[in-house]
C-alpha cells in the first residue's frame, strides 16, 4: 500500500514543469487530488466491526490526460484509497488499501461556434444524475456524499461502467446519451458475470448565466446471481430491468452556489415485492471571502423496504493557498427503521490538488 502511494506521488511531482498543453498541438497532462481525513464517528461503534469511534484515511485521485491532436484525446481518473476513508465504510471490518480505475477513455471532439460534439469510449462514469462530475473532493464542498451516491450499496455508483457516451452542446442546451456494459446500481466489470447492456443520458437548458435545470434518466438489468437479493425462483437478471428518473437544477449568483437532484428508482423482482426509491438532496455554499466559505447539504431517501433516511451535513473550508484546502464538517443521518436510529460523523479533510504537463508544439 505504501509502495503504490509513493509511486504516484513521485510520478505526479518529477513530471516537468508545467506548460499549457491545452494550448499545445499535443502533449501529456497529470492532475492530482491528495487527501487526507481523520473522523469521530458512531458509525466505527457499529457492527461488523464494532471498533473505536476514531479513524483516519487518506485517498488519491490521478487524471492523466494526453492530447493526440486538436479533435483526439486519452483521458483516465484511477483512485487509491483506504479502507476507512469514505463514510459508508465506517463500519466495514479490516485495513487496507484499494485502487479503482474510475474513467479511461479515447475522446474525439468537434467544437464550433455554434455548439460542441464529444464521444468516448472506454471506462466512463454513469450519465445519470449530475454529482458524478464533481466526486472529487477538491470539486465537493462538503467531506460525504450526496445521500442517494456511493462506491457499493448505493442507488448511484461512482465506481466507473465500460462503453461509449455522446456528449453535444447548441446554445443554451445540452444532453448526453450512454451506453454501457452495466447499471450504475451495479456496475460490473468486464471480466463479470450477468453484464447487460444499460441506457443511460440526460439533457440541461440554461435559462440565464448561472441558472441551469437538468434531467437524467437510466434503464436495463441491474441484478446479477450472485448477489445477496437474489432469492431462489427470481426470473433471470436479463429479465428485470431496473429504470430511474432524476431531476437536477444548478445556479450561481456573487457568493452563493445552490445544486441540487431530486430522484426515483424502481428495482423490479418477482421472488419479492419490487424496490421502490426515492431520494433528493439541496446543497448551498457561501463564499465568505477568498480564503473562507460555508457549505450544507440536506438529503433524503424514502424506500418501500428499508424505511426512511434523513441527514444533514454542514462543513465549513478554508484555504491556506490555492492548492490547498481544509475542510471540517459535522453529519448526522436519521433512520426511521434498523437498530442505530442516529449515527454522527466529525471529520477534517486535507486537501492537495497537484498539476503538471509536458506539451509539444
Amino acid at each position: 500500500m505504501i509502495k503504490a502511494l509513493a509511486l504516484c506521488l513521485l510520478s505526479a511531482v518529477l513530471c516537468p514543469q508545467f506548460i499549457a498543453a491545452q494550448e499545445a498541438n499535443s502533449g501529456f497532462d497529470l492532475r492530482a487530488t491528495l487527501s487526507g481525513q481523520a473522523a469521530v464517528s458512531s458509525i466505527s461503534t457499529e457492527t461488523p466491526r464494532s471498533g473505536s469511534s476514531g479513524d483516519a484515511g487518506f485517498r488519491s485521485v490521478f487524471y492523466p490526460t494526453w492530447k493526440i491532436n486538436d479533435h483526439w484525446t486519452a483521458t483516465g481518473a484511477w483512485q487509491l484509497y483506504s479502507s476507512q476513508y469514505f463514510f459508508g465504510s465506517f463500519s466495514a471490518n479490516g485495513y487496507g488499501a484499494k485502487g479503482n480505475l474510475l474513467q479511461a477513455t479515447l475522446n474525439y471532439s468537434r467544437i464550433s461556434n455554434k455548439g460542441s460534439v464529444l464521444i468516448r469510449a472506454g471506462q466512463l462514469s454513469t450519465a445519470f444524475g449530475s454529482f458524478p462530475l464533481r466526486y472529487d473532493d477538491a470539486d465537493n464542498a462538503l467531506i460525504d456524499l450526496p445521500i442517494e451516491y456511493g462506491y457499493y450499496s448505493a442507488p448511484v455508483s461512482i465506481l466507473g461502467l465500460a462503453g461509449a457516451q455522446i456528449d453535444a452542446t447548441r446554445g443554451k442546451w445540452d444532453g448526453r446519451a450512454q451506453f454501457v456494459n452495466s447499471s450504475p446500481v451495479n456496475p460490473r466489470s468486464l471480466f463479470a458475470r450477468d453484464q447487460y447492456g444499460n441506457w443511460a443520458g440526460g439533457g440541461g437548458y440554461t435559462i440565464r448565466q448561472g441558472l441551469r435545470v437538468g434531467v437524467s434518466a437510466f434503464r436495463g438489468p441491474y441484478l446479477d446471481r450472485k448477489s445477496k437479493y437474489f432469492f431462489p425462483g427470481e426470473e433471470n437478471p436479463s429479465s428485470l430491468p431496473a429504470h430511474a428518473l432524476g431531476l437536477d437544477i444548478q445556479w450561481a449568483r456573487g457568493h452563493w452556489n445552490v445544486q441540487g437532484e431530486l430522484q426515483k428508482f424502481v428495482l423490479p423482482y418477482t421472488a419479492i415485492p419490487t424496490f421502490r426509491e426515492q431520494a433528493g438532496y439541496a446543497e448551498v455554499k457561501r463564499v465568505l471571502n477568498p480564503r473562507w466559505y460555508l457549505a450544507t447539504r440536506v438529503g433524503y431517501t424514502s424506500a418501500n423496504a428499508s424505511g426512511k433516511v434523513q441527514s444533514i451535513e454542514a462543513t465549513a473550508g478554508f484555504r491556506p493557498d490555492r492548492l490547498q484546502l481544509i475542510k471540517i464538517g459535522y453529519e448526522l443521518e436519521h433512520y426511521s427503521e434498523g437498530p442505530y436510529s442516529n449515527e454522527n460523523t466529525l471529520a477534517i479533510q486535507i486537501v492537495t490538488s497537484l498539476h503538471r504537463a509536458v506539451a509539444r508544439n
